[in-house]
């Protein structure tokens, strides 16, 4: 049985001696651990080497600073404009007679949105007009006023490639035959409750859904919310307080950042997916106790998520679970974009680096990304579930999940589980990976650079410069391939990128036409920054099957 010791800061293996499976080999200072005709060998750093972070060119970082640096000189120029009356502005301002109030609106930190923002403006919120699938329909629209407003031009664009929505196994779908048990409900419950749980708003099926997350997760006990977001923002406060430690991930959602926020607990930030600096954070936080008093922390709560929304990086956790379990922490892990998506059964990251469930102490997912649907669970132990349904501002205040919500999830969540009779969900969990370790392995090969783990659906692509972020998209749509595109203060601001999620009901031919175009618009306006060779076989590359000889 493999145990974990520190030594100099560092988390290294101890191994039996006894094991005749089991072997260490020691190469330039580093540990590796390998298991002979195992079914897991290796599979925790394997996940992890499968996550490239390539660096761009220098050239490449100057040219984004530089480029930044312009439209913000061009931005203080227009204001100068606007103050002198040669430029109208339409943003929203004091009246002459409040000027001596307390200002509303802070002019520097509308200075983005006035001058950078609105200038791309066109490239976000554009409106659909049909069920968003693997391809939908957009209104066009245009601008007059240089994007400060819109009007339709009454045209459609048909048949666009949709490689923005979080549909990962297809679910968000208008097949009449798969919906018939959601129109059922629709009929029977109508559309809302219009009540919290805790009053008149507890349906059977609610406590049917929680069961069955339970089930799929294989942990004691579940309890669903009605929105995402509010899973995190919500239950977090209720977790943990005053006198209470949080090590965050310096990746993480919006969500798991309010929620720790409003939970008044002292917030601490680690580097992303780096185990020495959570160890050391862990280890300060044992040695030197709370700020001041040096008393103990009441609870040291790790908050990492399955798959990272920007990056597609993967959580380290088989090691993150060591750590955990060696300092007494407890583990909250956030399986928005990993549940349904990634694992042999759909059952996330926890079934992807085969841990045991019950080593995760708040396990949080959501419903509208793999499930088509809205909402979100907490799952875990009994009793944590039970103090959640009586101190958590989202269960308390809450309106109930819709009913025909509840019973889109329970028929994706039974499909995905085979409960159903068919081999439906498995079939789209498979065609999903499929298509992810294509989609990826190709666009590697034209030399583009991308984040992420080789198992993971979010697909990000480097564009680094504003201008080309804006060309990219603009391009793409001409195209017909309907891309998301994302940039500071959302990502660094020498890292902006086009976020691709790959879904299991992407054909073969959606994939090779938008790989097609991807290959145009990336030599048309040279987004082909990586200087690395991929192997067309990398399982014949893997370096922790053949270690260098000392």
């Amino acid at each position: 049985m493999a145990k974990t010791s520190a030594h100099g800061g560092k988390l290294q293996p101890r191994l039996s001696h006894n094991d005749p499976k089991r072997q260490e080999i020691v190469k330039n200072g580093y540990v590796s651990r390998r298991e002979k005709n195992g079914p897991g060998a290796g599979v925790a750093s394997r996940q992890h080497n499968q996550e490239p972070f390539e660096q761009a060119p220098m050239y490449v970082a100057v040219l984004t600073y530089l480029g930044f640096g312009i439209l913000t000189l061009f931005g203080y120029f227009r204001d100068f404009l606007r103050a002198v009356g040669l430029e109208k502005c339409h943003l929203a301002q004091e009246r002459e007679e409040q000027k001596d109030f307390v200002p509303l609106y802070k002019d520097f930190e509308n200075f983005y949105t006035r001058n950078l923002y609105m200038r791309v403006r066109d490239n976000w919120n554009r409106p659909l007009c049909s069920l968003p699938g693997p391809v939908f329909d957009l209104m066009e629209r245009v601008s007059d006023d240089y994007n400060w407003t819109f009007r339709f031009t009454g045209r459609t664009i048909h048949n666009v490639i949709n490689m923005g929505s979080y549909n990962y196994l297809g679910f968000a779908e208008n097949n009449a035959d798969f919906l018939k048990t959601v129109a059922d409900k629709m009929q029977h419950y109508g559309a809302g409750v219009c009540s919290t749980r805790q009053e008149i708003g507890n349906l059977s099926s609610h406590e049917e859904l929680e069961q069955l997350v339970a089930n799929f997760l294989g942990v004691e006990s579940s309890m669903t919310f009605g929105m995402g977001f509010a899973t995190n923002s919500m239950n977090i406060p209720a977790l943990v307080g005053k006198g209470c430690l949080i090590l965050s991930d310096e990746l993480n959602h919006t969500s798991l950042i309010l929620g720790a926020r409003l939970s008044a607990a002292t917030i601490r930030v680690f580097k992303h997916n780096n185990m020495h600096s959570l160890e050391k954070m862990l280890r300060e936080a044992i040695c030197s106790g709370q700020p001041r008093t040096h008393r103990p922390w009441k609870k040291i709560l790790i908050m990492v998520e399955g798959i990272y929304s920007m990056e597609g990086s993967v959580a380290r956790l088989p090691e993150i679970i060591a750590l955990k379990k060696k300092y007494k922490a407890y583990l909250y892990l956030d399986e928005a974009h990993s549940i349904g998506a990634v694992g042999p059964s759909g059952r996330g990251v926890t079934e992807l680096f085969n841990v045991n469930p019950a080593d995760v102490d708040v396990m949080m997912g959501t419903f509208t990304k793999s499930f088509g649907a809205a909402g979100g669970y907490i799952a875990g132990k009994k009793e944590l579930v039970d103090y959640l349904r009586s101190h958590s501002h989202s269960a308390v205040y809450a309106s109930a999940m819709s009913p025909p919500v509840t019973e889109q999830i329970l028929r994706a969540m039974r499909c995905i589980m085979g409960k159903d009779g068919t081999t439906e969900g498995i079939r789209r969990i498979r065609q999903l990976a499929e298509n992810t370790r294509y989609f990826r392995a190709k666009l590697k090969e034209m030399g583009f650079i991308i984040y992420g783990n080789d198992n993971s659906p979010v697909v990000p692509i480097l564009l680094y410069m504003p201008a080309k972020v804006v060309a990219f998209a603009r391009e793409m749509l001409e195209r017909k391939i309907g891309v998301v595109v994302v940039g500071f203060p959302a990502t660094p601001i020498t890292e902006a990128r086009a976020r691709f999620c790959v879904s299991a009901a992407h054909t073969r031919d959606h994939l090779i036409q938008v790989l097609h175009h991807l290959n145009e618009v990336g030599d048309a306006l040279g987004l082909k920054f990586s200087r690395r060779k991929y192997s067309p076989w990398p399982e014949l590359c893997d370096e922790t099957d053949f270690p260098l000889d000392s």
